[in-house]
């Protein structure tokens, strides 16, 4: 397999934005014949500034990888084969359109992995490519993410990407949940060099951080409150609740959008009434918050993680819209806002969150916005019937370390009729793939970022030029989507329009945006364009026919109804298990970046001394832990800044060695969460993983 360099021979500076997390930073990048030597921060970046995490210094690591895969393989029994891009395409479009043929469409899956959003080959191509193959298998990382705000903002909104953002740079009070944006960089809050933002937040006003963790972010906060996983919302019904007695609404240019308001307002004073566990968090301490909060010039909820992959995802995010809205905050400078993008993410080309237009096969579960909850990826490929997955295509993602019991998972996949990946590694998904795709170095492809900047803190625009020209035996990621989706297509004899390259489609984009922007005018500003702070326009942008927000939706008011008042008692040995993120680390693709895996293994369960105590186990201990659906054995590290009764396991671990290509990966595996993790536990209204709070029993390993 071909280790050489990816570049020519391009030697000097150049600036790009990473493409390797969610914080978008600018990179001044330093090349010698043809290979990265240097990543840094670029100081002239007007949204990073400079600033830059240790993912983005791995960008070195990432272009030398000698495990990184550069052109296609073939499995061949037990052993792998290159074979040129011709062949490949024109195979994998013959046995994917045969197995359609023979079984419908619905017999080809496909999964789409976390960092489809990172690379504007994959987000703006993968759509035609789905469209042609017409299939209703379609899951992706969402599902595991952030879906209950899509879900939120598509019922209350119109479209599911009308998120409101916080204004961190701002506001005097931001309360934020279940999020820890110094470890994540944000997200669906892009804010590079979050942690300086946060400071200076503490200095002029107050952060309240909610967590059953003391978090990096937390240590930062004015305040850390303790919760009990899973009780968000018993919290934030009662902070509603609480509101109400500080006085009436606060004033909102929004009201005149407001539909139903009075109803949503009375169902969740309804269930405030009634016994509510808080996780908790007492009255008075909850009386306090609302008190600040109505009191404050400018304030912000924003709930992201652990407050979505939990049983009650959805009525969370909608409790944080009501509040937002009922302290005049939302729409409001120093409150949250969407943004306005440069190049929109809202269109007539966009899905706006459509859903239950129909079912998965098995379970019956409902599609959301063009997709299937993935927790059902592994039964929908075991079940024998019309519409069974006989084959499957994979794109940028691993989600048998990904997704709700992956153990299950990967034996399914074994028994697929045939499986191409899009990916530039084997790994423990891959391995199983029969074809293997892996798109050129992201430096030699134009690039925009849709989604971080329509979802970051201030209204930014950048492009990201190509550095150099792909050798002729390397494509692009949007070559592979057109030249996929074209092979299909003339196996099955239908049309198919190849989309226009990157940098005309980027230009389109910009065109259909009210920035003024053009292609042209960024190429002539490498360290990308700042247009300004968070701007109010949620009133424009409402996409319900009616031009209302919709305050109080049937499927959130169902939510609401079924909302139980109390996490189950499973026992007093169970432990309630959380995930957590470290900067180092973005789900399981980065764990062969040398830079990304020195120091100290990141992948132990930490629990509080008094639950190690109760079991008679020691820091460094070996423990076995047991779910309802799985067991895993790992060291154990004694972290009191966990609250008692809560144990806590990072997420993207538990590595294979067999038929992976990733030594530095597998030296030190760690411990995958999903093997841990319940398909059956989701969030009602949208079928998003619950993946916090999975009740666990943990012991000392034998042997």
């Amino acid at each position: 397999m071909s280790t050489s360099a990816p570049l020519g021979g391009l030697t000097g500076t150049r600036f790009r934005a990473c493409p390797l997390c969610e914080a978008i930073c600018g990179l001044r990048l330093e090349f010698e014949q043809g290979r990265l030597v240097s990543a840094r921060g670029d100081p002239d970046d007007p949204f990073s500034a400079g600033h830059i995490c240790p993912k983005g210094t791995a960008m070195e690591d990432l272009e030398a990888d000698p495990e990184r895969l550069r052109r296609p393989l073939r499995r061949v029994g037990d052993r792998w084969e290159e074979i040129d891009w011709d062949e490949a395409l024109k195979w994998a479009g013959e046995r994917l359109a045969q197995i359609q043929a023979e079984h419908g469409n619905n017999a080809v899956g496909a999964y789409l992995g976390n960092p489809t959003v990172h690379h504007f080959g994959h987000f703006a191509y993968a759509p035609a490519l789905l469209r042609l193959l017409k299939t209703q298998n379609v899951y992706s990382a969402s599902s595991v993410d952030q879906w209950p705000h899509q879900l939120v903002a598509a019922q209350m909104y119109g479209h599911q990407f009308i998120i409101p953002i916080p204004d961190i740079d701002r506001t005097d009070f931001l309360l934020m949940l279940g999020a820890n944006p110094v470890a994540s960089n944000g997200s669906l809050m892009t804010a590079p060099g979050v942690r300086d933002r946060l400071k200076k937040l503490v200095k002029r006003g107050r952060l309240v951080v909610v967590d059953p963790r003391r978090t990096e972010t937390a240590a930062l906060a004015s305040e850390h409150i303790a919760i009990r996983p899973g009780a968000d919302a018993g919290l934030l019904i009662r902070l509603l609740a609480a509101l109400t007695r500080c006085g009436p609404p606060r004033p909102s240019a929004l009201r005149e959008h407001l539909q139903s308001w009075d109803a949503a307002i009375e169902a969740v004073l309804a269930m405030a009434a009634k016994p509510l566990d808080s996780g908790g968090v007492d009255v008075d301490r909850i009386a306090a918050l609302a008190a600040g909060l109505y009191a404050a010039p400018s304030s912000a909820v924003y709930g992201r993680m652990g407050l979505s992959t939990q049983r009650h995802g959805s009525l969370c995010q909608w409790l944080i819209q009501l509040i937002n809205l009922y302290t005049g905050q939302l729409d409001s400078p120093g409150g949250v806002l969407p943004n306005r993008a440069a190049a929109p993410v809202i269109g007539p080309s966009t899905s706006r969150g459509a859903r239950d237009r129909w079912r998965s096969r098995v379970r019956g579960l409902s599609e959301f916005a063009g997709e299937l909850p993935v927790a059902a990826l592994a039964e929908e490929i075991e079940t024998p019937g019309e519409g069974q997955i006989r084959a499957l295509l994979t794109v940028a993602g691993n989600p048998v370390l990904s997704t709700p019991q992956g153990d299950r998972l990967d034996r399914a996949l074994a028994g697929l009729d045939f499986m191409v990946s899009i990916d530039i590694y084997r790994n423990e998904t891959t391995r199983h793939a029969d074809l293997i795709l892996p798109p050129a170095s992201a430096l030699t492809q134009d690039h925009y970022d849709l989604v971080f900047n329509a979802f970051a803190v201030r209204r930014v625009a950048r492009l990201n030029a190509a550095v150099a020209a792909r050798a002729d035996d390397q494509r692009g990621d949007w070559e592979i989507f057109n030249g996929l989706a074209g092979a299909i297509a003339a196996a099955a004899d239908k049309p198919f329009q190849p989309t226009p390259a990157p940098r005309q489609l980027i230009d389109l984009m910009l065109r259909s945006g009210s920035s003024g922007l053009t292609v042209e005018q960024l190429l002539a500003q490498p360290h990308g364009v700042d247009l300004g702070p968070l701007e109010p326009c949620l009133g424009e942008l409402i996409q319900h026919p009616d031009g209302k927000i919709q305050c109080a939706p049937p499927l959130l008011l169902d939510a609401l109804a079924d909302y139980e008042q109390s996490v189950a008692c499973t026992g007093s040995a169970a432990l309630s298990l959380i995930g957590r993120r470290e900067v180092r680390d973005n789900n399981s693709w980065m764990h062969n970046l040398p830079r990304l895996r020195k120091g100290a293994p990141r992948h132990d369960l930490w629990m509080h001394g008094d639950d190690l105590r109760q079991r008679d186990l020691s820091d460094g201990d070996w423990v076995q832990i047991r779910s309802a659906v799985g067991s895993v054995r790992t060291r154990v590290r004694q972290r009191d800044e966990l609250l008692p009764g809560v144990v806590c396991l990072p997420h993207g671990y538990g590595h294979r060695q067999q038929g992976t290509e990733q030594s530095l990966a597998v030296v030190d595996p760690g411990v995958s969460y999903n093997d841990l993790s319940d398909g059956q536990a989701l969030d009602k209204p949208t079928g998003n993983a619950a993946l916090n709070g999975l009740q666990v029993w943990v012991e000392a390993a034998s042997g």
